[in-house]
């Protein structure tokens, strides 16, 4: 199966959608609000955490988060900027975003994250699973150098 592209500025009804998802987990992150934030996943959703960290349910992404808000993550931000999405039928998409974290705007954005979205049986759009990434631009820029060929068409 294909996916469907949709450019991430699309007006389509499902883009606006998916968008509206995302931008509700990250005003949640930067509430500090972890059972919000829990809530824009799915009862059976894994998240990966950058650190690897593995979280099961919508529950548990919310209490372990929420854990996190109170503590580590405390008065943080989250910075997110989508750069595909991908439809794979009608109630299945894939997004990759480009965020960070911080207490303040960072200068760039250093994580990926790669986001299976469904449509929930209530008909809203919820994340399914997540995958982060730290970037590492000096050990990518290396590897294109030295073997040219690993470097994607759209790098």
């Amino acid at each position: 199966m294909t996916g469907t592209p949709i450019h991430p500025d699309s007006t389509e009804p499902e883009a606006a959608a998916i968008r509206e998802l995302l931008t509700r987990s990250q005003e949640a992150w930067n509430r500090g609000d972890g059972a919000a934030y829990g809530a824009c996943f799915t009862a059976d959703a894994t998240d990966v955490t950058f650190v690897g960290t593995v979280y099961r349910s919508g529950p548990e992404i919310g209490r372990a988060h929420q854990a996190l808000f109170d503590s580590f993550l405390k008065g943080t931000r989250l910075s997110l900027q989508i750069l595909d999405i991908r439809r794979y039928g009608a109630d299945t998409a894939v997004v990759v975003t480009r965020g960070d974290v911080g207490r303040r705007t960072p200068r760039r954005l250093g994580k990926l994250a790669t986001y299976m979205l469904v449509r929930d049986t209530d008909g809203h759009w919820r994340i399914a699973a997540v995958q982060k990434t730290q970037h590492k631009p000096l050990m990518e820029a290396v590897s294109f150098k030295l073997q040219p060929a690993t470097k994607p068409a759209t790098a």
